[in-house]
Parts: C-alpha cells; structure tokens; sequence
C-alpha cells in the first residue's frame, strides 16, 4: 500500500508548499500536481495520479475541494476509485474511505447531490409548465418574421435560395425551417 498525495492550487502565483507540506507529513510516497482552475476538466497531474494509483493504494488530499470539480465529479471520482480498490484519504476534513464513518460520508455526499439533482430537475419542469400555461412556449423565436417568409416566398419565385436567404441575413436551412414552420 503506497500513500499517493494530490495537490492543487488554482493560479500560478499561489503555493502548493503548504498542500505538499502536508501531503509529506501524512507519509506520501510521491505527490502530484496542479495549478490549474478546480473547474477545469483536464488536470494532468490529476489524470496522472489516477493512472499511478494501484488497487490497495491510498490518494490523499489536502482538502475535499482540491479533488473534485462538483459535488456530482467528486462523487464519480471516487467512486471509480473505490471501484479500483483505491481509498481516499482528505487531511482536513479527517475522511478515509478505507474506514466505515469515510464511507458513510460518501454515500451521504452521493445522497445530496442526487437529491439536488432531482430538486432542479422538479423546479425546471414546474417553471416550464408555468410558462406553458400562461401561453408560452420555449425555444428560440423565429430568425424570419411572417412578413419576411411571405417576402421569402416571393423572391424564391425570382431567385434562388442562397441568394434569398443572403439578402434576409440568415442561412438556407433557417430559410428553409421557417417556410417549412408557416405552411
């Protein structure tokens, strides 16, 4: 079992010295890093941890938030750790997923995000069923007036397509999507 330490700090002009001071303290073997915003997907020392990493390994954080880019990202990742055979261990916030309280943590963690999941999933198709009632409908509105398809129509008698849809400032196929709308 090797202990494995994960860095991260956001801006090139902040310091990993105190995540790695302490990822060393806790008895990390080799450390990987990243100065890089957590929102991002590609961190390369994050994938190269990942990739390090053996079953009866352990990835240690300084801090839960150096890990995961969301709840939902934190969640899928250590689940596919824990898949692996891999535990995790967060300094700061004293969780090790190798013990029964660092799971428990975890499976309320997935709880939460998936019942947040669903809180706006509901909130959504309520909001949309508003709007429907009071006579509104989703969606982007029409590139092309009535007025300008009817003008389309007649031009399209003169002329072809390309150059109607040019002189009305839009492409063939929005064109072509609004005759096919005001049939």
């Amino acid at each position: 079992m090797a202990l494995i330490g994960y860095a991260r700090v956001s801006t090139a002009d902040q310091s990993l010295n105190l995540q790695t001071d302490a990822l060393t303290k806790e008895g990390c073997t080799k450390i990987f890093t990243d100065q890089i915003s957590g929102s991002k997907a590609d961190r390369p020392g994050l994938s190269s941890a990942l990739e390090y990493l053996r079953s009866g390994d352990k990835l240690v954080v300084w801090k839960l938030d150096r890990l995961g880019r969301s709840l939902q990202h934190l969640i899928e990742t250590v689940k596919g750790l824990q898949e692996r055979g891999i535990d995790l261990v967060v300094i700061q916030e004293r969780i090790d997923t190798s013990s029964a309280g660092g799971k428990m943590v975890f499976h309320m963690m997935g709880a939460l995000a998936e019942f947040e999941r669903d809180l706006i999933r509901e909130r959504t198709q309520a909001g949309l069923q508003a709007a429907r009632a009071r006579g509104r409908k989703g969606g982007r509105p029409s590139a092309l007036s009535a007025d300008k398809v009817d003008m389309a129509r007649a031009l399209l008698m003169l002329h072809p397509a390309t150059k109607v849809a040019k002189t009305l400032g839009v492409s063939r196929a929005t064109l072509y999507r609004a005759l096919e709308k005001q049939k």
